[in-house]
C-alpha cells in the first residue's frame, strides 16, 4: 500500500518537511508496513529551496550576500540535478522577515542580495535557475538584483542611483553594457503565483508596499517611481513590462526579472510538482495526505494542498487535506479533489497553543483519518 505525504509549511509550528514527518508517523502508526514517500511542499515561497533539495543530487550552499537594508546576511540556496539547477528563494536575501519591523521601508530596501545568489548559482555552473519571490522586503522593480549582475542605473547627469524603489523616480538610463554574459545562456523560471502588473492601483506599490511598511506618501512615491522605471526599460530597452501579469510581484521583481534575464514567471507549485517529478510518484498510489497551517478560499488559487489535489484527481486517488486553520466553503476544495477536509485541532485552542502543539495533533489526526479510511475500504469490499 502506498501513501503520498505532501504538505506545505505550518507557518509558525512546523516546515514542510517536519509536516510530512508528522504525517508519515500518523500513518505509520496505524499501518506500519504502508510504503509513505513523503514530499514536502512550496507554491515558491518561503520554503522552495527546502521542498526541492530533498532528491539524491542536491545540495545546500550558504554565503553571505548583502541584505535588504544593505548589510551583510547569511543566505543559503539549492542545487539540484547533479548542480545543473539553481533554486533561490529571494526572501532568503532580500525578505520582509530579515527587517526589524521598526526599520521595514519599501523605498529603501534592496533586491541586491537575491542577485548576489543568482550570481554565486552561475559561478557554481548552473544553466536554470527557478526562482521563488514571495516574501519580499522590496519595492525595487528588481534593479539590486540586475545591479549585483552588472546593471548601471544612472540619472540625468549619468550618477549612479543609490540603492532602493524611492530611487527609481530619477532613473534616466540604464546601462546593461556589463550585464553578465552568462544570463544570456540560462533559463530562468519564476515561481509568481499573483497576477498584479508593476504600477497603478493594482500594481506593486498600491498593493504590497503597505505590508513592508509604506504609509500613503511613500506608496505614492514609489509607484511614480516604478512608473518612471517602466518608462525607461521601454526606452531602453524597447519593452513594455509595466501590464504584464505578475509583474508587480514581490515590489516588482517580476518585471525585473523579465526585463534583465528573460525570465518565465509560472504558477510556483506547478513549478515545484514539476521538479519533483511528482507525477511518477502518483501511480499506484492508494491514498494522499496534504495540508498547511491555513485553508482558506485563497488556497484554492495555486496553493500547494489545491495544486497537489488537481495531479492526484487526474489519477483518481483520494486526497486528505489537513489545516490548522479551516475557513470557507469546502465545495471550494471538494471541486478542485480534495476528498475531504479536516482541521488538525481536538478542540478550541488558542493560537500559541495550536502553534505548539501543532506536531503532536498533526500526528493524531492523520492517525484517526487512517483508521476511518481504513473502515471506509473496508466497506467497500
Amino acid at each position: 500500500m502506498k501513501i503520498i505525504a505532501a504538505p506545505d509549511k505550518f507557518k509558525g509550528s512546523m516546515s514542510a518537511t517536519e509536516a510530512a514527518k508528522q504525517i508519515e508517523k500518523g500513518i505509520k502508526s496505524v499501518l506500519p508496513w504502508a510504503e509513505v514517500h513523503r514530499f514536502p511542499l512550496s507554491d515558491g515561497g518561503e520554503g522552495l529551496v527546502e521542498s526541492l533539495t530533498g532528491k539524491p543530487g542536491s545540495s545546500l550552499q550558504t554565503i553571505t550576500v548583502t541584505g535588504p537594508l544593505g548589510r551583510p546576511v547569511e543566505a543559503v540556496f539549492g542545487l539540484i540535478d547533479d548542480g545543473r539547477t539553481g533554486v533561490i528563494e529571494m526572501a532568503a536575501a532580500s525578505g520582509l522577515s530579515l527587517v526589524p519591523e521598526g526599520k521595514r521601508d519599501p523605498s529603501i530596501t534592496t533586491t541586491r542580495g537575491t542577485g548576489e545568489l543568482i550570481r554565486a548559482a552561475l559561478d557554481r555552473g548552473c544553466r536554470k535557475l527557478i526562482v521563488g519571490i514571495g516574501g519580499s522586503a522590496t519595492s525595487d522593480g528588481g534593479a539590486g538584483v540586475a545591479e549585483a549582475l552588472g546593471a548601471q542605473f544612472l540619472d540625468r547627469k549619468g550618477r549612479l542611483l543609490g540603492r532602493g524603489g524611492a530611487e527609481l523616480e530619477r532613473l534616466e538610463k540604464i546601462d546593461i553594457s556589463g550585464l553578465d554574459p552568462r544570463l544570456d545562456e540560462v533559463e530562468v523560471l519564476v515561481a509568481c503565483d499573483v497576477d498584479n502588473p508593476l504600477t497603478g492601483p493594482k500594481g506593486a506599490a498600491y498593493v504590497y508596499a503597505p505590508q513592508k511598511g509604506a504609509d500613503p506618501g511613500m506608496v505614492e512615491k514609489l509607484d511614480r517611481a516604478l512608473v518612471n522605471y517602466a518608462r525607461v526599460i521601454k526606452k531602453d530597452f524597447g519593452m513594455e513590462v509595466d501590464h504584464i501579469p505578475g509583474a508587480g510581484a514581490a515590489g516588482g521583481l517580476g518585471a525585473g526579472l523579465i526585463a534583465f534575464l528573460r525570465a518565465r514567471l509560472s504558477s510556483g507549485i506547478e513549478l515545484v510538482l514539476e521538479a519533483l517529478e511528482i507525477e511518477q510518484y502518483l501511480a499506484g498510489c492508494s491514498l494522499l495526505i496534504t495540508g498547511e497551517g491555513k485553508l482558506d478560499t485563497q488556497s484554492a488559487y495555486g496553493k500547494a494542498p489545491v495544486g497537489i489535489a488537481r495531479k492526484a484527481r487526474q489519477c483518481k486517488i483520494p486526497v486528505l487535506a489537513l489545516a490548522g486553520d479551516l475557513e470557507g466553503e469546502l465545495g471550494v476544495f471538494h471541486r478542485e479533489g480534495i476528498t475531504a477536509c479536516f482541521a488538525i485541532a481536538d478542540g478550541p485552542l488558542s493560537i500559541q497553543d495550536s502553534i505548539e502543539r501543532g506536531p503532536e495533533l498533526l500526528e493524531a489526526k492523520t492517525a484517526e483519518l487512517i483508521r476511518i479510511w481504513i473502515t471506509a475500504r473496508s466497506a467497500e469490499q
